[in-house]
C-alpha cells in the first residue's frame, strides 16, 4: 500500500463479517486494529465481542454504552421535528450511525490511529452515512471500506477465509441467513434475500419486537407522557431518563402491536430496497409529540416546521447529520420546541396509537372562542370582511370572464 497504515479503528460487532475483516486488514495493511463496539441497545449480549476480539489478537477494545446519549442527543432532537423519511420510515438505522462515526474518530484521535473502518458493503446507505461523518469530524482521517476492496464478495468466500484463518463461525453462519437484522434501541430492521421480493408478504417470524395486532390485547392500553421543551420526560407520571423512557415505550407499544412497517424505500445510492421495520415506541412518541405541539404551537411555527421537514429527513436518511444545513435546521425546530410541554394521553389498541386527551400550561386552545354557545370574545360579522379579503382575486378572475383559447384547444 502506498500510504503506510500504523493503526484502525474498526467498527466492530463480533459477526463473521467484521470479524474477517479485522484479520483482512491486519494482512492487507499490516497495522494495529482496534476495535470499537457500541451499545445503542440493540439487545444483544455484547461481551462475546470483546472475548472474540481477544481471542483474535486485539489488545485495545471498546465496549461503550451509548444508550442514553443516542437518544437524548439523537433521537429526540430528531423526534423535535416529527421526522419521517418518504412519509412512514422513522429512521432507526439513520440516526445511529453519526453517534458510531463520532464515537470512533474520537478514539482514533486519542490513539493516534491513521484509519477507522466499517463491515458496509457498497451498495448500502451504511456506508454513505458513516464516511460522511468521518471526513465531517476529521478531515484527513483515512477510511477503509473493505467491501470495496477486496474479493470477498460472497458468503461461501468469507466462511472460506475464517476457516482458513481459524475464526469461529457459528453454526447458523454456514447457511444462508435468511435475511439481514439492524437493531437499537428506537428500531429493528430486517432486509434482503428472503425478503427482496416486495409482492412477498413477510412471514411472522420476521417480527421480534412486537406482537401481531391481531393478536394484541382485546382492551385499549392507556398511557400518559409529559413533554417538557418537546421532549418526553415521564410515563405515567415516572420520571425517566433518556433510554429508559424508549425502552417503556417500546414495551408497551410492542406488547399492542404498534410501530411495525413494510416499507419499499429509495436508497441514496439510487436504487430502491423493501425493509421491514419495527419502531413501537417510537410510533407512539411521533404520535405523541403532534399532539403536544396541536395544542402549544402557532400554526404559522407548526406549519414551517411540515415544510421543512421532509428536507431534515432526507439529510439524516442520506448521512449529513454533521453539516451546516442540518444543524440550521436543528436550531429552527429547537427554537419552535420552547412552549411544547405538557401531558398527552395516548390510547394504545391492536397497533394503533391515538392521541385521546392533551393539556398544556402553554396552551394556544382557547374553548371561549371555538364554543358553538354564546360568546363575547368573537365578533362573527368580522369573517364577512375576512372572505371577501380573500375572496378579491378569485371574483376579479371571474369577472374577466373566459380567456380566449390557444390553437390546441377546440
Amino acid at each position: 500500500m502506498s500510504d503506510k497504515i500504523n493503526k484502525v479503528v474498526l467498527a466492530y460487532s463480533g459477526g463473521l463479517d467484521t470479524s474477517v475483516i479485522l484479520k483482512w486488514l491486519r494482512e492487507t495493511y499490516d497495522c494495529e486494529v482496534i476495535t470499537f463496539t457500541a451499545d445503542l441497545g440493540q439487545g444483544e449480549e455484547l461481551e462475546p465481542a470483546r472475548a472474540k476480539a481477544e481471542m483474535l489478537g486485539v489488545k485495545q477494545i471498546y465496549i461503550e454504552d451509548l444508550r442514553d446519549e443516542f437518544v437524548r442527543d439523537y433521537v429526540f432532537p430528531m423526534f423535535r421535528a416529527n421526522t419521517v423519511y418518504e412519509g412512514q420510515y422513522l429512521l432507526g438505522t439513520s440516526i445511529a450511525r453519526p453517534l458510531i462515526a463520532k464515537r470512533q474518530i474520537e478514539i482514533a484521535q486519542e490513539l493516534g490511529a491513521d484509519a477507522v473502518s466499517h463491515g458496509s458493503t457498497g451498495k448500502g446507505n451504511d456506508q454513505v452515512r458513516y464516511e460522511l461523518a468521518y471526513y465531517a469530524l476529521d478531515p484527513d482521517i483515512k477510511v477503509i471500506a473493505p467491501w470495496r476492496e477486496w474479493d470477498l464478495n460472497s458468503r461461501t468466500k468469507l466462511i472460506k477465509f475464517a476457516e482458513d484463518h481459524q475464526i469461529p463461525i457459528p453454526k447458523d453462519k454456514r447457511g444462508e441467513a435468511p435475511f439481514s437484522v439492524d437493531a437499537n434501541l428506537l428500531h429493528i430492521s430486517a432486509e434482503g434475500k428472503a425478503l427482496e421480493d416486495p409482492w412477498v408478504e413477510a412471514d411472522e417470524h420476521v417480527y421480534s419486537r412486537s406482537v401481531a395486532p391481531e393478536d394484541a390485547p382485546d382492551k385499549s392500553t392507556y398511557i400518559e407522557i409529559d413533554f417538557e421543551h418537546g421532549d418526553p420526560v415521564a410515563v405515567d407520571g415516572q420520571k425517566l431518563g433518556p433510554a429508559d423512557l424508549l425502552t417503556r415505550l417500546n414495551e408497551l407499544g410492542g406488547a399492542n402491536g404498534i410501530g411495525r412497517l413494510d416499507l419499499l424505500e429509495n436508497r441514496f445510492v439510487g436504487m430502491k430496497s423493501r425493509g421491514i421495520y419495527e419502531t413501537p415506541g417510537g410510533t407512539i412518541l411521533l404520535h405523541a409529540h403532534r399532539a403536544m405541539e396541536s395544542i402549544t404551537l402557532d400554526r404559522g411555527a407548526a406549519h414551517l416546521k411540515d415544510e421543512i421537514m421532509p428536507r431534515y429527513a432526507e439529510l439524516i436518511y442520506n448521512g449529513f447529520w454533521f453539516s451546516p444545513e442540518r444543524e440550521m435546521l436543528q436550531a429552527l425546530i429547537d427554537e419552535s420546541q420552547a412552549p411544547v410541554t405538557g401531558t398527552v394521553r395516548m390510547k394504545l389498541y391492536k397497533g394503533n396509537a391515538t392521541c385521546v386527551g392533551r393539556k398544556s400550561p402553554e396552551s394556544l386552545y382557547s374553548m371561549e372562542h371555538v364554543t358553538f354557545e354564546e360568546d363575547e370574545v368573537y365578533d362573527q360579522r368580522d369573517a364577512g370582511g375576512f372572505i371577501k379579503l380573500n375572496a378579491l382575486r378569485l371574483r376579479l378572475l371571474g369577472q374577466r370572464g373566459n380567456v380566449q383559447k390557444g390553437p390546441d384547444y377546440e
